[in-house]
């Protein structure tokens, strides 16, 4: 081919390819290029403006200027244009639209999809509008979450081309429809978790013959006897959930099975009460879920169970413990997860595990309070996908096994409540929560402890020894440590990377040193607990500076000084204990900055709700344990403990403004001073211990307003006068009667002593004034002519006799040591026995049986020599 010819090929060549290029972009711009018909552009104009609260913005796209298929939540036809999708859900957010559905709509002719759930979109009335079942395109409808109320309507039987319905979550009520039965395209129904819905024929699901997913789940079902029968004549069926629905019985049998291609079964909380073997369902071997928790189902697992081969996950938890495991699993090669928390009567755990040897897929273990034996087997960690192992309160002994920390995907274990021994083993690194407590572990923590993501460790009532090793803080995103009710020592490690942390709980170990310094980098912390350890010196003033404090729990150490006047910074504190130290000095001034302490702070639903969710973990922790924080928990510890202590001056008038306070314990102090004339305003006062003080002056009246007070003790002071009437105080006489022991200017009913007369006692009162006046001035005349007379006879004679004078002031030297000595014990004294009444028997109980007993006389008496 010549060199023209070339040309003109490649002039040909070059003009085809143009002309497909050209006729390629002109049919994207016909596609891409589409706009929507004004009708519909309107319409949906007119839908934007039925909506009253748009605080999201959802619809801020919707605008005159701009081409209604280019809005936010709109999808037109490329071929047509004709707008066939209206996705507006607020599901994953927070802000939902508030308005009502404008009949608009209808002009969407091609509309095929409509999604409008999790808004407030059911107008004035709660009623779902009637021109939706004219809308005769739709095949997916989607109104969950949307507030509509009235009965369950029928509207949506005239789609004949609908798929999808989701109807759940609404406040529809009454008879589900049989007219669904219409619905015969449909593939999915959800009509789940309605207001009070129930039905009492179910045969109209046989006309959906299409059907893959059903829910129905709090549907009352209560007089239906055939649900098996009906769904087995529905073959395409592969996710039937049926939770919460009163089922009466699963005990019935299907002759011939079609239910072929189900996966998924859920009977989640009907109580069935019959043996496990005579349910329904054990034939089905294609399914892959199967929930069965809160059916107390009983007896044997039948054999069928083991040829599931399909099976991936199995809920049998809560009950009852009634059921037994003795199926061999070692088919269900494909299991990923298994629950049977609180259902087996017994079992042993080394058995279990050996039965899902073929399990490869294991990522989830749950076995807790099945009164299971048996020792935790090595071959765990053939378990290489196990991310979850909880076998909380059971009776399983032996060692945790070493090789834990080979089990690279293991993130969760709570091994609570057993009877595990020997030493901790070093944790996988990917572990984030481990709960050990209350078992018998012992020896040291693994010197090597690293596991980097720990969040959630608690190891406490066991038997650990020694130091908490300094490779602990490679932890730094942990939020509870607790480590409590062991045989810990030594000095903390200094952790100043622990930021994270908001629950740190060391009380009864050994633990010594000063207040920890390292404590001062914790910004995050919320719940301190270094009660009965052995730390000793004054409190750091920087304690102010943990504002995010909300317990804080000190008792039973050695600390000295006065209290931080700062420590009232600390705002959001709601539990302060200082009990049992040697801590001097006044109680501070501004007890009314302790705000979470008032009602008002009781009002703060945002501060409340905040506190709520950092204590939601904690709760679920610690659900094992008997709580040593009362039994109303955490969140209702409202209370100030600063009793046996050596703390003087009065008793701070501000404490009165703490009227969200439930328990207030002053005692064994040397408060002087009279109580708070306003005491009676602490409304939420349960319980009030100011004994064993130097409180004078007489009980306030207002102390009859506390309704709610069910412990009180003034015992052992100095008060006088009148004791206050009420039917509340009455009463707690009556269960306490030594409440006001010690205080013998104190008269009236309930007392023996009666109070004079109020006329006559003034009367008298002038009489023995003037007596009194006159006496004095007798006495005090012979006192000092005596003394004077005296001073001489004594001076004298020493002055001229060297032999009595001598040993006169080495006696004097003598009686001023002893004297130091007993000054220096005093406080001491009182704290150790105190410890001693403390171990016998209850605090508050063992405080009054001992003080009134000769033996508690006679030392309280030398102390105060």
């Amino acid at each position: 081919m010549d060199r023209s010819s070339a040309k003109v090929v490649l002039l040909i060549g070059a003009s085809f390819s143009f002309f497909l290029i050209t006729s390629a972009r002109q049919q994207l711009q016909s596609t891409f290029n589409i706009s929507c018909t004004p009708s519909e552009r309107d319409a949906l104009l007119s839908f934007k403006q039925g909506i009253i609260n748009d605080s999201l913005g959802l619809l801020s796209s919707w605008r005159l200027s701009q081409d209604c298929c280019s809005w936010t939540g709109i999808t037109c036809s490329s071929k047509t244009g004709r707008v066939v999708k209206l996705d507006v859900s607020s599901f994953l957010t927070d802000a939902p639209m508030v308005g009502q559905i404008s009949p608009s709509l209808l002009s969407l002719d091609y509309l095929e999809y409509l999604n409008l759930s999790t808004n407030f979109l059911a107008g004035p009335n709660g009623s779902v509008p009637e021109f939706l079942g004219s809308m005769s395109n739709l095949i997916h409808l989607d109104l969950s979450y949307v507030p509509f109320s009235g009965r369950v309507p029928t509207v949506f039987s005239n789609l004949s081309k609908l798929e999808y319905l989701d109807l759940s979550f609404t406040s529809f009520s009454g008879r589900v429809p049989p007219q669904l039965g219409n619905l015969t395209n449909l593939r999915y129904l959800d009509i789940s978790w309605m207001h009070n819905a129930y039905s009492t024929d179910v045969s109209w699901l046989r006309s959906l013959v299409l059907l893959e997913y059903i829910d129905m789940s709090n549907i009352t079902l209560s007089k239906i006897l055939d649900l098996p029968v009906v769904v087995n004549d529905i073959p395409t069926l592969k996710h039937i959930k049926l939770l919460n629905c009163s089922l009466p019985s699963a005990n019935q049998s299907i002759i011939h099975l079609n239910l072929t291609e189900l996966e998924e079964l859920d009977l989640w909380d009907n109580y069935f009460g019959h043996p496990i073997a005579s349910c329904w369902f054990w034939k089905i071997t294609s399914i892959k879920s199967l929930r069965l928790y809160g059916t107390y189902l009983s007896g044997p697992f039948p054999k069928a169970l083991g040829e599931m081969v399909s099976l991936q996950h199995l809920d049998f938890s809560y009950n009852g413990n009634a059921a037994i495991m003795t199926v061999d699993l070692k088919k269900l090669c494909e299991l990923e997860s298994i629950y049977l928390d609180k259902s087996l009567s017994s079992g042993n755990i080394t058995d279990l595990i050996e039965k899902l040897q073929c399990s490869s897929k294991l990522n989830c273990l749950s076995s807790s309070s099945n009164n299971m034996t048996g020792t935790l087997p090595n071959s765990m960690e053939l378990f290489t996908r196990l991310n979850y192992i909880d076998l909380t309160n059971n009776s399983i002994s032996g060692l945790i096994p070493q090789g834990f920390v080979n089990m690279t995907s293991l993130e969760v274990v709570q091994l609570s409540s057993n009877q595990l021994r020997g030493q901790l083993p070093l944790l996988p690194r990917s572990l984030k929560v481990l709960h050990a407590q209350m078992n018998f572990l012992s020896g040291n923590l693994p010197a090597k402890f690293r596991a980097p993501n720990l969040v959630n460790l608690i190891i406490s009532s066991n038997y650990i020894t020694g130091q908490v090793p300094q490779t602990i803080c490679e932890s730094e995103n942990i939020k509870l440590l607790d480590l409590s009710n062991n045989l810990f020592e030594g000095e903390l490690p200094h952790c100043s990377r622990l930021r994270n942390l908001h629950f740190l709980l060391l009380s009864n170990n050994s633990f010594s040193g000063k207040f920890p310094p390292c404590l001062q980098s914790f910004s995050s912390l919320v719940f301190l607990d270094l009660s009965w350890n052995k730390f000793y010196g004054s409190l750091p003033k920087w304690i102010g500076n943990l504002v995010t404090l909300r317990i804080l729990h000190l008792s039973h150490n050695m600390f000295n000084g006065d209290i931080p006047v700062n420590i009232t910074d600390l705002t959001e504190l709601q539990y302060l204990s200082l009990a049992d130290n040697n801590l001097s000095g006044l109680i501070p001034l501004s007890l009314s900055h302790f705000n979470e302490m008032t009602l008002k702070a009781a009002g703060d639903s945002n501060s409340a709700l905040a506190f709520d969710e950092s204590l939601d973990i904690f709760s679920l922790e610690m659900k094992h344990e008997i709580l040593k924080y009362g039994s109303h928990g955490v969140v209702d510890m409202i209370g100030i403990d600063l009793s046996l202590n050596c703390l003087t001056g009065e008793i701070p008038g501000e404490i009165v403004s703490l009227n969200r306070l439930s328990n207030l314990n002053l005692s064994w102090n040397g408060l002087s001073g009279k109580i708070p004339d306003n005491i009676g305003s602490m409304k939420s006062m349960e319980s009030l211990d100011l004994s064993r003080n130097n409180l004078s002056g007489i009980i306030p009246s207002s102390l009859s307003d506390l309704t709610y007070i069910s412990d009180l003790d003034l015992s052992y002071n100095n008060l006088t006068g009148t004791v206050p009437s009420g039917r509340q105080l009455d009463t707690l006489y009556v269960e306490n009667p030594t409440m006001y022991n010690g205080n013998t200017g104190l008269c009236g009913h309930p007392l023996q002593n009666i109070c004079p007369n109020n006329n006559s006692a003034h009367e008298q009162g002038d009489h023995r004034g003037q007596e009194k006046d006159s006496s004095s001035m007798l006495f005090y005349y012979g006192l000092g002519s005596g003394f004077v007379v005296g001073y001489w006879l004594v001076f004298c004679a020493l002055l001229f006799k060297k032999l009595w004078r001598i040993p006169y002031f080495r006696l004097v030297d003598k009686m001023y040591d002893e004297w130091n000595r007993k000054e220096a014990k005093g406080c001491r004294k009182g704290r150790f026995k105190y410890e001693v009444m403390w171990e016998t028997h209850c605090c508050s109980v063992k405080s009054h049986a001992l003080g009134d007993s000769g033996e508690a006389k006679e030392l309280f008496g030398e102390a105060g020599k």
